[in-house]
C-alpha cells in the first residue's frame, strides 16, 4: 500500500470522454481471458498484455495498472423449444444459422488486482483501506463500456447489423386496444415465465413477454414470438431500451426485421408510458449482438460444406474472426501477410513502430497493422484444442481495432454490409502507401507500370502514356469457353427439366471453362478509341489503343472481372471456371515502348476544350453517377441525348477508371475547368480524415462538392492526391518500379461465393510449404481440393 501511495498523482478517475480499453491489448490480441490477463493503465486507460506492459511503463513512466483476469466455466444446458426464428441469427454474425441447439452455456468469473511497476507489486482488489480515488477509479473502469465496443456501437448507430432500419408499414395505422392496461415504468416480468430481462411490450395489446433464445443459450423463452403467432399483433418494443428521446428497439414480426416506429412516443403513451421519465436500462439489440460475438470461444465458425479438413495450428496458421460480414477483410489481410515486404515492414519492424507510436496506439494505423501481422504469424493465438489448459485453446483473432480504424469514415467499408474484396485491397494499399512516405514502402512489390499506346488511324503517328497500377483487371471472354458443346447439352437438359416442373441437381452444373490465356488476349487486344484528338491533324478522329505492362512486379495481383451487368442493367456475377496455371508466362504482356519506325504525335500545348451540355450533365449527376464519368459519357456520345449518355455510363460502369479525372484521349494537358469554390465545411471534414487542404479541395472538386462522394473518391484516388505532396517536395525523383522476368507461380487466391459482392462469402487459399491451406475466417486447415478455377483475386509471385 505504501508504494501505491507514492503514485496517487498518476491515478485518474475516468471521465465521460475517456476511452477505456479493457477488452483487448492495444498492441496484441491478449484479453482478460488470456492466461496472463490484461493490464489497464490507471493514467491512460490503455489495455496491455503482459508482453507489453513493462515496455509501456518504460516509455511513459505510468506505473499503476488494474490487472483483470477472466475465467470461463462451462455449464451443460438442455435445449428448450425450437430455437429462434431465422432472422434473429443476425445476432450471430458470421455463423451459419446462428444457433446451435445443444450449445453449452458458460459462467464467467473475473478477478482483479492492482499492479505497480517496475517490480510488479500486487495489491488484491477488493481490499480494505484502499484510497478513495483508487476505489472510485476502479469502479468507473469496471462499470464503463469499453472503447472498442463504443466504437462499434457508434458505427452501427441507427442500424440493425449495419443495415439502415426501414419505417414499419404498421407504424401509421397500428391497432391498439383500449383494455385498460397501464404499464409501470419498471419492475417488468414476462407474463408467461419468471424472466425479467429481454422483455418485449406488444404495442397492440400491451402484453409483456420474453424474447427469443440466442445462439449461446441465453436470451428468452420465445414467448413474445409465440404470442405473435397466436394473435398476429405485429409490433413490439424492447423494454429497457426506451430513451427520453422516444427511441427504442422495435421489432416487426410481420416484416421479420428491426424497424423504425416514428410514432413510438404516442404508441407508448397509449399504455401510460411517458418517455420523458424513461431511462435506458437494458441492452439494445446491437449491443447484444456485439456482446455475443465478443465471446470468441463460443463461436461456431463457417466451414466448407461437406468437407472434413485437417485443422492447422501454429505460426502462420492463425484465423481471423468474422466481425459482421468482414470475411472480405479477413481474406485480403491473410493474403497480404504472406508477402515478405509486408512482413518485414510491419512484423519485423514492429518494435520500432511500437516504440515511436505509444501516445494513441488504437488509432495509429502502423501500430494496428503491426499488431495484426504479429497476431497472424506468431502462432500465439493458434493453439490446438488438446492443450491441458482449455482457456489457452483458441484458433483465430478478432481484428476489431484494425477494422474500426481502417474502415472509419469510409462510406462503404464502415457499414456492416458485405463488400468487394478487390475494392478493399486497393483501399488498404492506398492507406499503406500514404503511411510510407519516408520509409520503405511494401506496396512497391505489387506496383507495376501500365503502357498505353495510341495510334492515330489517319496519320499513323503514335502516343504513349504510362500509369502506375497495383492490380491487373482481366476481362472474361465467355465466348472463348472451351466446353461449348457441354454447355449447350446442359442448357438443353435444364430447359427440359424445368418444363416438367423440376430442377436439376446442383451437382450437374456445367460452367463455361475458359483458359487464362483467353483473358490475357482480351486484355491486350487492340480497341478503337472514338473522339480521339489527333495533334497531327488538329481535329478529332479515331485511334487504335493497345495496353501492355511496362514492368513486371515482384508479386502480381490479378483481378478477374466476374461482376458485370445484365441486359436489364442489373448486376450479376459470371459463373465461370477459369483455368489458372500454377506457372504463368506473361511474355505476351510485355510492352516495347517507342519503336525506331514509329513517329510520335506532336505535344498538344493548345488543346481544344470539350463542351458539355450543362442540363444533361446535371441530370446524369442527379442519377448518382460520378461527375467525371458523366463528362466522359457526354464527350463520347457528343452530347447527343440523355439516353445515349446513360447507356454509355451503364456500359462502362465497371471500368477501373470510371470515376477518374477525365482527360479527352489524345490531349496532353489537362483542360482547365471553371473556377471552383470548395465548400469550407466539407473541406474541414475531409481534412479531419488526415488529408491536406489541397487534397481535400481536389477531392471535392472532382465530386462537385458532394461530401459523401468526395470521401469515396479520396480513398480510391490516392495516387492523384499523393502527387500533390510529391510535387511540393524538393528534389523529388521519378517514380521507381521494380522489374524482372515474366515468369510467375501461383501462391494464393481469394474466392467469392454468392451472386453479388454485397452478399455471399470470401475464402482465402494460400500456398505454404508447398501445400495449399484454406483460411475460412477463423478456421485454418489443409485444403483437400483448392478450387483454383473459381477464384476472384489471384496472387502470383515472380520467378527470377
Amino acid at each position: 500500500m505504501e508504494e501505491l501511495m507514492k503514485h496517487l498523482s498518476k491515478i485518474r478517475i475516468p471521465q465521460k470522454h475517456d476511452k477505456i480499453y479493457k477488452d483487448e491489448c492495444v498492441y496484441s490480441f491478449d484479453t482478460p481471458d488470456t492466461p496472463t490477463g490484461l493490464y489497464v493503465n490507471f493514467t491512460t486507460f490503455l489495455g496491455l498484455g503482459q508482453d507489453y506492459v513493462q515496455h509501456y511503463y518504460q516509455l511513459t513512466e505510468n506505473p499503476v495498472f488494474l490487472h483483470i483476469k477472466r475465467r470461463r466455466k462451462e455449464i451443460p444446458s438442455k435445449h428448450q423449444g425450437d430455437g429462434p426464428e431465422k432472422k434473429i441469427t443476425r445476432l450471430a454474425i458470421g455463423i451459419t444459422d446462428g444457433f446451435t441447439p445443444d450449445q453449452q452455456t458458460y459462467t464467467y468469473h473475473e478477478s482483479y488486482q492492482i499492479v505497480i511497476l517496475p517490480n510488479f507489486t500486487t495489491i488484491p482488489y477488493p481490499t480494505d483501506n484502499l484510497p478513495q480515488e483508487v476505489e472510485l477509479a476502479i469502479k468507473c473502469i469496471l462499470e464503463a463500456e469499453s472503447a472498442t465496443k463504443l466504437a462499434e456501437i457508434e458505427a452501427l448507430s441507427g442500424t440493425w447489423d449495419g443495415e439502415i432500419k426501414a419505417v414499419s408499414k404498421h407504424a401509421t395505422n397500428l391497432k391498439q386496444f383500449d383494455n385498460g392496461k397501464k404499464i409501470l415504468p419498471s419492475g417488468w416480468k414476462c407474463e408467461k415465465c419468471d424472466l425479467t430481462q429481454n422483455l418485449w411490450l406488444n404495442l397492440t395489446d400491451g402484453s409483456i413477454l420474453c424474447g427469443r433464445k440466442f445462439y449461446d443459450g441465453t436470451g428468452g423463452n420465445d414467448h413474445a414470438v409465440e404470442h405473435y403467432r397466436a394473435t398476429g399483433y405485429p409490433l413490439a418494443v424492447k423494454l429497457g431500451t426506451i430513451t427520453k428521446e422516444g427511441k427504442g428497439d422495435v421489432f416487426s414480426y410481420d416484416e421479420d426485421d428491426m424497424v423504425e416506429d416514428p410514432n413510438l412516443v404516442s404508441h407508448l403513451a397509449h399504455w401510460g408510458i411517458n418517455v420523458a421519465q424513461m431511462e435506458k436500462t437494458d441492452k439494445s439489440m446491437v449491443e447484444l449482438e456485439l456482446d455475443l460475438n465478443q465471446r470468441f470461444g463460443e463461436w461456431v465458425a463457417l466451414q466448407e460444406a461437406a468437407s472434413k479438413l485437417t485443422p492447422l495450428y501454429g505460426p502462420g496458421y492463425t484465423g481471423l474472426a468474422n466481425l459482421g460480414n468482414s470475411c472480405y477483410i479477413n481474406s485480403v489481410m491473410q493474403m497480404l501477410f504472406i508477402i515478405p515486404d509486408f512482413v518485414k515492414r510491419f512484423v519485423d519492424g514492429a518494435p520500432q513502430i511500437f516504440q515511436q507510436n505509444y501516445i494513441d496506439p488504437p488509432n495509429n494505423f502502423e501500430v494496428q497493422m503491426a499488431k495484426l501481422g504479429i497476431g497472424l504469424l506468431s502462432g500465439k493465438y493458434s493453439i490446438p484444442p488438446n492443450t491441458n489448459n482449455e482457456n489457452e485453446s483458441r484458433q483465430g483473432i478478432p481484428p476489431r481495432m484494425f477494422k474500426t480504424l481502417v474502415c472509419r469514415g469510409h462510406p462503404v467499408f464502415s457499414s456492416n454490409w458485405q463488400q468487394d474484396a478487390q475494392e478493399f485491397f486497393l483501399h488498404i494499399l492506398n492507406i499503406i502507401d500514404r503511411h510510407s512516405r519516408h520509409q520503405p514502402n511494401p506496396t512497391d512489390c505489387l506496383k507495376f507500370k501500365v503502357e498505353e499506346r495510341y495510334q492515330c488511324n489517319r496519320s499513323n503517328k503514335v502516343k504513349y502514356t504510362y500509369r502506375p497500377e497495383y492490380l491487373l483487371p482481366l476481362p472474361i471472354p465467355v465466348e472463348a469457353a472451351v466446353n461449348k458443346d457441354e454447355i449447350r447439352a446442359y442448357e438443353a437438359l435444364k430447359k427440359e427439366t424445368e418444363a416438367k416442373g423440376q430442377k436439376l441437381d446442383s451437382n450437374t452444373l456445367v460452367r463455361p471453362r475458359i483458359k487464362l490465356l483467353s483473358c490475357l488476349q482480351a486484355f491486350i487486344r487492340s480497341e478503337t478509341v472514338e473522339q480521339f484528338y489527333s495533334s497531327a491533324l488538329n481535329e478529332k478522329t479515331t485511334a487504335q489503343k493497345t495496353t501492355r505492362l511496362a514492368t513486371f512486379p515482384d508479386y502480381l495481383l490479378i483481378h478477374l472481372k466476374k461482376f458485370t451487368m445484365k441486359e436489364d442493367w442489373t448486376p450479376t456475377k459470371l459463373d465461370v471456371a477459369i483455368e489458372m496455371p500454377d506457372i504463368l508466362d506473361l511474355s505476351s504482356l510485355r510492352g516495347s515502348g517507342l519503336q525506331p519506325t514509329e513517329e510520335l504525335l506532336p505535344e498538344t500545348a493548345e488543346a481544344p476544350q470539350p463542351n458539355y451540355d450543362s442540363v444533361m450533365l446535371t441530370a446524369l449527376t442527379d442519377m448518382g453517377f460520378p461527375p467525371e464519368a458523366c463528362r466522359k459519357a457526354l464527350y463520347f456520345t457528343e452530347n447527343r441525348d440523355l439516353g445515349a449518355a446513360t447507356y454509355w455510363l451503364m456500359e462502362h460502369i465497371g471500368d477501373s477508371d470510371f470515376a477518374d479525372l477525365f482527360v479527352p484521349p489524345g490531349i496532353d494537358v489537362k483542360p482547365e475547368k471553371d473556377k471552383f469554390m470548395a465548400n469550407e465545411d466539407a473541406v474541414t471534414m475531409v481534412m479531419g480524415m488526415g488529408f491536406t487542404r489541397e487534397q481535400a479541395t481536389k477531392a471535392l472538386k472532382a465530386t462537385d462538392n458532394n461530401l459523401e462522394r468526395a470521401a469515396d473518391w479520396i480513398f480510391s484516388h490516392q495516387a492523384e492526391l499523393d502527387a500533390l505532396e510529391i510535387e511540393d517536395e524538393p528534389g523529388h525523383s521519378e517514380e521507381i518500379f521494380r522489374d524482372g522476368s515474366n515468369q510467375y507461380k501461383l501462391v494464393g487466391f481469394i474466392s467469392h461465393m454468392g451472386t453479388s459482392t454485397m452478399v455471399g462469402h470470401y475464402v482465402c487459399h494460400l500456398l505454404k510449404n508447398d501445400r495449399w491451406v484454406i483460411y475460412n475466417d477463423d478456421k485454418v486447415a489443409l485444403s483437400e481440393n483448392p478450387p483454383k478455377e473459381l477464384g476472384y483475386i489471384y496472387l502470383y509471385q515472380r520467378i527470377d
